[in-house]
Parts: structure tokens; sequence; C-alpha cells
């Protein structure tokens, strides 16, 4: 079954490149996938070029509270952490994917730590190790109580800073691909703040090309991720006819901040940390709701506990529902960061409820690659939140996101160092001349996005969402950065649309009302691309 979408460019109405130079890698990123996978890149001896939306520290990395979770217990196994891992999947999680992460992430984080990332320890100085949603051992490494991204982004950033030949490009935002005559690709668009021609626009050829843009929460209009997060990378990959997989699974993290102005455009977390270390989630009258509804009660993987929290706004009309930490010892020492952003609102955590509803916060899926982050496009490669490596299957199991970059922006260095071909030349783009849709569309589209293809969906939900789309993508804008922004949301809105649409049943974090139960016939994984007339296509690729 299709829904009808709004079609969408094959390029980005732009201004031809008034500027270019060159580079052996375009790193397209600057998070813990993008920078790690610079890093190796220059101890293979290659020169990067990393190109940032914004500043080199505004990507989603440092918002991250909870942690890395790795095997770096003694008493725990990788094959626990892969079985974890599986189960919070429900059966789409591809089993090689989840032992390269396993088997090689402790390695990632250790390396991480010689790059002079700080992680906290006990007094004795062995790590200090928790547990979180799904996990069934207590494997998640953080720094400075909850603000572990912030540690990992300050380590990384700083090696970057100290190696010369990896050129930083700051507030620029990644247009599209470029190709060479045979199809591989060979460099990017760009439009740069104040750089070359008087609109920006130039381009970088590379060798090679890592997409490592981070999420698309911003099609919602509750999200946790930064206002970057427009889903830039898979939009930029679809029009060059790199396949998207799994874009129908957006984790919606159960305990987003509600309350104050400052979730306008990004609610600040309240990190699973919390719930791991004994907190509770009560309703209005405050009576605990999670308990009997999984063995692991709040600790339940994030689906179960977001589908808890919405039943019970649904019952109540209620917007939100409470996380109670009243009885934990030392709030403020453990979670910092939380307390800070409570009581900006006038919330003490230590002596109040802490109002929370699910926000959207990590797409499982993406661009489709293999075990070493390779695409269906030659010299195209993608790593972190914008991949589909086949490691969280219908939903990420908490924690696993950060190691995920780790692990596959190495492996990918290690594939373009085994043997890069030579400069190629950019053919004349194909097809249309591109456009984009107006960029006052935005709003609207989260609005519509938050309705119909949210926490809960159906089919008339999700065809609600379409039609709003269609009227949407249909308003043409003029060539500048939010049009741009815009016409990436349409196109990752639609490709989650149409997947969200076509699976019917309820798996992971994809839950259809009108389809309740999970179906063994949906085993299997949708391949998102862009036909030749502009519509969004998606192909059923059942279980190998």
């Amino acid at each position: 079954m299709s829904v009808g979408l709004p079609a969408v460019p094959h390029r980005l109405g732009a201004p031809t490149p008034g500027w270019a130079e060159t580079t052996d890698v375009v790193v397209v990123g600057s998070g813990i996938a993008g920078l790690t996978a610079a890093l190796h890149l220059r101890e293979a001896g290659l020169h990067v070029t990393v190109v940032t939306k914004v500043n080199i520290d505004d990507g989603s990395t440092r918002w991250a509270q909870g942690g890395i979770a790795a095997v770096l217990d003694p008493l725990d196994t990788p094959a626990a952490h892969a079985a974890d891992t599986e189960i919070a999947g429900v059966g789409l999680c591809d089993p090689a994917a989840v032992g390269v992460l396993v088997d090689e992430g402790p390695a990632r984080v250790r390396e991480l730590m010689r790059l002079g990332a700080e992680f906290d320890r006990y007094p004795d100085g062995s790590l200090m190790l928790t547990r979180e949603g799904g996990h069934r051992a207590n494997r998640i490494v953080h720094a400075g109580g909850d603000a572990t991204g912030a540690e990992v982004q300050r380590a990384l950033h700083a090696a970057v800073r100290r190696d010369p030949w990896i050129r930083l490009v700051e507030h620029a935002l990644v247009l599209d691909l470029l190709r060479a005559a045979d199809g591989r690709v060979c460099g990017i668009t760009l439009h740069v703040l104040g750089e070359g021609s008087e609109d920006g626009v130039g381009a970088i050829l590379g060798r090679a090309v890592v997409l490592a843009t981070g999420g698309m929460g911003q099609i919602f209009a509750a999200t946790t991720n930064p206002p970057v997060s427009t889903g830039d990378g898979v939009a930029v990959a679809m029009r060059a006819g790199a396949a998207v997989t799994d874009i129908e699974f957006v984790q919606f993290h159960p305990t987003s901040f509600v309350g104050g102005d400052m979730h306008a455009v990004q609610r600040p977390l309240i990190s699973e940390a919390l719930r791991g270390e004994g907190a509770h989630l009560v309703d209005g009258d405050g009576k605990r709701f999670m308990v009997g509804q999984h063995e692991l009660a709040e600790l339940a993987p994030r689906d179960v506990v977001a589908k808890g929290i919405y039943r019970v706004l649904a019952a109540t009309g209620a917007d939100h529902v409470y996380l109670d930490a009243r009885h934990l010892a030392d709030v403020a020492h453990r979670f910092p960061t939380i307390t800070a952003a409570c009581r900006a609102a006038g919330i003490d955590p230590a002596t109040g409820l802490i109002p929370v509803a699910p926000a959207a916060h990590y797409a499982s899926g993406g661009v489709r690659t293999d075990l070493h982050g390779r695409t269906s496009i030659p010299g195209l490669y993608a790593c972190g939140e914008v991949a589909c490596t086949g490691v969280h299957g219908a939903n990420r199991l908490a924690s696993n996101s950060l190691l995920e970059g780790l692990v596959f922006a190495r492996r990918i260095a290690e594939d373009i160092a085994r043997g890069l071909p030579p400069q190629a030349d950019p053919a004349e783009p194909a097809g249309d001349a591109g456009w984009v849709v107006d960029q006052d569309s935005r709003p609207a589209l989260q609005r519509a996005m938050t309705r119909g293809a949210g926490v809960l969906r159906s089919a008339e939900s999700l065809a609600g969402a379409a039609a709003e789309l269609t009227t949407l993508g249909a308003t043409r804008g003029t060539a500048r950065t939010a049009s741009w922004e815009a016409t990436n949301l349409v196109t990752v809105a639609s490709a989650l649309v149409a997947a969200a649409y076509a699976r019917q049943e309820t798996r992971g974090c994809h839950w259809r009302e009108d389809f309740p139960a999970a179906d063994d016939r949906w085993l299997g994984h949708f391949l998102g691309g862009i036909g030749q007339d502009g519509s969004v296509t998606e192909t059923w690729k059942g279980a190998v």
C-alpha cells in the first residue's frame, strides 16, 4: 500500500559553485562519528576536510547525557551486550553488525580515553559503570555525572585542533553530492557563510565522502535534538540515489523536560540514567504506572516506556507525567546538567517532581551501509545517526549510539585507507535544474508530523500527514539556508511517512494503533529512494 506524497527534488536549487578546493576525504559532520573518522583517516596519512553546519560543537553529541555502552566489566560479556541489543531491536537487528559493535566497542572506548576523554571513576580508579533501560548489566561509562557527550566532544575537538592537516569548515551546509562520470562520489557542494561568491556556494572535491551529519529530530515539534538536526545527510544521500532504510523507526525518548520556555526548539533531556539510579515514573496522582507493564518497569526499553507514558497521557488528557527522584541521594552532584535545567524552570529535583513527556530523540534508520560504512554509491560512506548499520533494528538500545559512532568511524577509515582512486572530475548534473520548498513550511511540517507520525500512528493519521506534506511540498521558495533545510525536512518526512504507512504492524518504536501487534510477515526492511519523477519510493526487502 502507498500514500500520496509530494515530489521532491533530485538536486537543491542553488547558485553555481563560485569556488572549489580539493582534499583526500570530505567528512560532513563534527560529532563523535565525524571527528573520530577524521582522526583515524589522519592516522592513515590522508588529508581531511571536516565540514560542519554551525560550530564544531553544535551537533547532538554534546547533548548526550547518559553515556557509552561497552563491556568493560570483567563479569560482563559481549554476548550479553549483543542479546540486550537484539531484544531492543525486536527482530530487525543485523546480528553481524551487532557482533561488530559489541566486540570492537571496548577497544574503541579505550582509544577515546587515550585521546583524553575523562570518564567518572571510583576513588580506587576503576570506571564507575551504571545501567540504563534495556541493559541487564552495568556497562554504561559516563562523564561529569550526566555530561558524557560534552566530555567526548571536548576531547575529540581538542584532538582535531591539534592536527594541522585536518581542515575545519564551520558554518557550512552541505547541499548535494558531486558524482563522476562512472557514478562514484567525488565531492560535495556546500554553502559557507561569508566565503567564495556572494551567495557563498562552493565545492569541495574529494576521493571519498563520509556523511556523519547526525539526526532528523527537527521534523517533529517536540524533540531533544538541536536545531541543526534537519535530516540533511539522509536527504543529500537520497537525492544522489543512495538507499535509506528503517527510517520509520524514530525513537521517542520517554522523558524530555516539559516546562518553561526552554523547550520551544529543543527540549532538555532527562537522562535515562536517572531512572537507572532508581527514579520512578508517576502519574498526576503520584502512582507508579510502569510496574506490571514490563519486568524492568521504568528501565524497560525506551519504546515500552514511551508507550506507557503515552497511554497515561491519552487516558488523562494531561501533557506530561512526572519523574520522582526525591528519594535519591545527592541528585545535584550525580546529575548536574539535569538539575540545572530543572532549576532554571523553578523545579528542584531533590524536593519536587520533574514534568516529563516523550519527544523525538534518535533515528534508528538512515542511509543504508554495510559493515565497513559503505553505502550503495561507490565513494560514499556514512556513520553515526545518519547511517543505518543494522545495529539498532526497530529500536536503539540506550547508549549504543555513541558507541556505534566510534566503532564504525574506525571501520570506515580502515576501508578508505586500504586504497582510494585518483581524484575524479564531477560530471555535469543530470535531471531537473533543482528547486526548494518555501522556508516558512517548517513549523507546519513539524506540527503535521507530530500529529500524524509521532509516537502513535495509524493509516488515517499518516494519510493526514501525507496530505499536509503534499501541500507544503508544492510551495516553492528561493535558494537560501532556511529553504534548503525545509526541503531536506520535507524529503525525509515524506520517506518516513511512506515507510510508516506501508509497515502494517507495531514493532519497536513504530506503533500503529490500527495494527497493534508485531507480525512476522514484516521481518524485513523498506528501502527508500527518489524515483525519476521525484516521487518518494519504498521497496520491500524481506529478511535474508
